[in-house]
């Protein structure tokens, strides 16, 4: 159940980035569920391995290369989502940014204490 409602905050989020940000695009409200499945598959997944093979890089920065990854996560999510589109990757860069706030702030108010 609390990873349904994570899910559907995380579309309700991506429908209302894209409405709001120029750069993104979303079709419709099951584009979004669908763009909300697979990045949570892609922060599963692929993410881990990004992190593990930039270590080094992401050490030497004090851990700001992670927003990077996120944003290369979200222009991945792009290019295997056609009704979701993000221009460039200052605005993946941004949306994930935004994204990740609201879920941190969803997270903190839905927590099981």
């Amino acid at each position: 159940m609390k990873t349904i409602v994570k899910l559907l905050f995380t579309t309700f989020f991506v429908l209302m980035l894209a409405h709001f940000m120029p750069g993104v695009h979303v079709d419709s409200f099951y584009t979004a569920l669908i763009v909300a499945v697979v990045l949570a598959l892609l922060n599963i997944f692929i993410k881990p391995i990004l992190v593990l093979f930039t270590l080094p890089v992401t050490i030497f920065t004090l851990g700001l290369f992670l927003l990077v990854i996120n944003a290369i996560i979200v222009m991945l999510c792009d290019h295997l989502i056609d009704g979701f589109t993000i221009i460039d990757f200052v605005h993946a860069l941004i949306f994930s940014l935004v994204l990740s706030i609201c879920q941190s702030i969803v997270s903190a108010f839905y927590s099981d204490k």
